[in-house]
């Protein structure tokens, strides 16, 4: 079976060698990690890929390989099964969800804690207790207007303004083949050629002028190579909402490496705060402080953004708005201490330009960033090239 699996992985585009099979194979037999397929993924990834950039494309592989034997005993929950997954979801009529409260952020945070300190056990369908399947503001898997989601999957309404749950997020391939050069030529409308490097390209025309100069013997002249010499500084918005949109960003992603020599990517989730991140894997342990990149990177940068920019509004406006974590200061504060740092900035957003007027959090962000908001197509790309090339 694991012969079968290291060819798997083979065809799957990883490039994992018999040497590190065998060392797979001698941890197991020494008994390196134990009988549980978690336990196992952990070490065939780390035996078997050593660059990061290839953990999303080991786990695709490993979950088609090994998707029949996913559930596996041994495996431990903080919550019990019928905890996150959802018995039965209710299902509401738009009249219903029209009378459902909208509680308001400061409200919604106090009911929660009421709410944890007087529930003593688990809940499912109501209006009140955490929950699944119900219209409380509070659990998962069921519907309102402004709620907080503790465990289980998104039910796929994108109201929640807060999320009660480690959630993982995967960095963009930057390998990804393009389905289409026009993103490439798209981005070369921000083209600002310079030329850098050693004397490694012939110069033919100094060759000749000097050949003649030397009475008809060759004399080559050499010359450093033009590169691009934009700068960009591109911060992704990854997870939730953006993982509908990931192929775009990849192949946008792959078209920013290839074509800006001087570029820094960082990735943020929904909207910045005062930390981002370069690898999502440990974007818990090792992230960047924004007031830090603001004093690194100088004003002749262009600020890229790339995000859908669909939040709960109280995500940019308020104190403590982050899905995540309580932030001291609201995200709109450091949107605008960005465009402060480097005014040639542009955000990128991948959901169709007709359903903008319909969220409240894109109108937000194109105020802030004076109206700079472009879609993520062949036309609004060049749109936003122009943009930032008329700021150089």
């Amino acid at each position: 079976m694991l012969i079968d699996f290291f060819l798997h992985l083979k065809d799957s585009g990883l490039p994992v060698s018999t040497r590190e099979f065998l060392t797979l194979l001698q941890g197991l037999r020494e008994r390196v990690c134990g009988p549980s397929i978690d336990d196992f993924y952990h070490f065939a990834r780390l035996c078997l890929v050593k660059d990061e950039t290839y953990y999303d494309r080991f786990d695709k592989a490993f979950a088609a390989y090994f998707g029949g034997v996913s559930e596996t005993p041994g495996l431990e929950t903080e919550l019990p099964e019928e905890w996150l997954r959802a018995m039965a979801r209710r299902h509401l009529d738009p009249e219903a969800r029209a009378r459902l409260e909208k509680l308001g952020w400061d409200k919604l945070m106090e009911t929660l804690r009421e709410r944890l300190a007087e529930q003593k056990g688990r809940h499912q369908g109501g209006s009140k207790w955490i929950g699944t399947g119900g219209s409380s503001p509070f659990g998962n898997a069921g519907y309102h207007p402004e709620g907080v989601r503790i465990g289980g999957e998104s039910a796929g309404n994108r109201t929640a303004v807060k999320v009660w749950e480690k959630r993982e997020y995967r960095n963009l391939d930057d390998s990804v083949e393009l389905g289409t050069r026009n993103i490439k030529v798209a981005l070369r409308r921000l083209r600002r050629f310079a030329r850098e490097g050693a004397a490694e390209e012939l110069d033919l025309d100094g060759t000749i002028a000097a050949t003649a100069r030397n009475a008809g013997w060759l004399d080559l002249m050499m010359r450093p190579e033009r590169h691009n010499a934009v700068k960009v500084l591109l911060f992704l918005d990854v997870g939730g909402s953006m993982d509908d949109h990931v192929k775009v960003c990849e192949e946008l992603f792959s078209a920013c490496r290839s074509e800006f020599k001087h570029l820094e990517y960082f990735y943020f989730h929904n909207c910045v705060y005062e930390s981002v991140w370069r690898d999502s894997y440990r974007r818990h342990s090792e992230r960047l402080q924004l007031t830090d990149l603001m004093h690194k990177y100088g004003p002749d940068y262009k600020l890229i953004f790339v995000g859908d920019a669909t939040m709960s509004p109280y995500e940019i406006l308020h104190q403590h708005g982050s899905i995540e974590h309580m932030n001291t200061e609201p995200g709109a504060t450091w949107l605008r201490r960005m465009l402060d740092t480097w005014p040639a900035a542009a955000w990128l957003n991948p959901e169709p330009e007709r359903l903008w007027p319909y969220r409240k959090s894109i109108e937000i962000i194109r105020n802030i960033t004076g109206d700079r908001m472009f879609p993520m197509t062949l036309a609004g790309l060049e749109r936003a090239m122009r943009h930032l090339s008329k700021r150089n």
